[in-house]
């Protein structure tokens, strides 16, 4: 495990620890409730000005208060149980150092996967032409399982057999996308840091965190937030800063604000 896969997994732990205190609070509230109920006789109305309705309406209150924190501690812990199980379901992130590796491994697998659509279908269409019946052995020879082979030999709305056009055509941009980052990842693997100092801001190339950072010395102005938002940046508490990642597109964006702040100061 890396030091980012480390990272993912402390995350999911914290999400995990939340939610089991959160179902400790859904649990005593709910039982704190039940036994405040024990309270009151069964059908047991308000006696309407009788000195006991102030304090047997207080007491509903509360107990009611109780019940509705035990759903609402629930239901948050529902919610961090499934923040829980979405770390690190996204997808391999720029910010992993190993993600070149395992970027390159998607990208095999995908287009071993085309080769073998594409072998199939050409399978399909030499015995179709001929009007004989596809051979299931013959397609395993290509990579697909016995299942998977009679599959792709059953009819789909339109009569077709084999993989549809579509599938190729989604498999291909895909590959096309994993190419793509494995060279922007690449490129930012060798920039090196870089700061710009402006006037009333400093950018910073962080090419360690794979950020692009604009840091000012109070809280900038409203056109200023709204050009670093329309850019892409977000604010970080943790930084105290703007930041974005370093892709291409973020580096090209933090020059274009550089520049629009440039202008202004001109």
């Amino acid at each position: 495990m890396n030091h980012y896969e480390a990272k993912q997994e402390a995350r999911r732990q914290r999400y995990l620890e939340r939610a089991e205190r959160a179902e400790a609070e859904a649990s005593a509230r709910a039982r704190t409730a039940s036994k405040m109920g024990d309270c009151i006789p069964m059908g047991q109305p308000i006696l309407i000005g009788h000195h006991s309705e102030k304090g047997h309406r207080a007491f509903l209150k509360r107990m009611d208060n109780h019940m509705r924190k035990s759903v609402e501690a629930s239901d948050k812990a529902g919610y961090y149980r499934g923040r829980a199980a979405s770390v690190g379901s996204a997808g391999v992130s720029s910010d992993d150092p190993d993600a070149v590796t395992k970027l390159r491994a998607e990208l095999e697998a995908r287009e071993q996967k085309q080769a073998m659509m594409k072998a199939v279908n050409r399978i399909i269409r030499k015995y179709t032409r001929k009007g004989e019946s596809v051979p299931v052995d013959e397609l395993v020879t290509v990579g697909l399982s016995e299942a998977a082979a009679r599959e792709t030999l059953k009819p789909d709305f339109m009569g077709g057999l084999g993989f549809p056009g579509y599938m190729l055509q989604n498999n291909n941009a895909n590959i096309r996308r994993y190419r793509q980052r494995i060279e922007e990842l690449e490129a930012a693997a060798e920039r090196e840091n870089e700061t710009v100092e402006g006037d009333g801001y400093t950018c910073t190339l962080d090419a360690d965190e794979n950020r692009v950072v604009f840091e000012f010395p109070g809280k900038p102005d409203s056109d200023t937030r709204d050009l670093l938002k329309r850019n892409g940046f977000k604010w970080s508490r943790y930084r105290m800063a703007w930041v974005r990642k370093a892709t291409g597109n973020g580096v090209a964006a933090g020059r274009r604000v550089i520049q629009q702040l440039n202008q202004r100061s001109a």
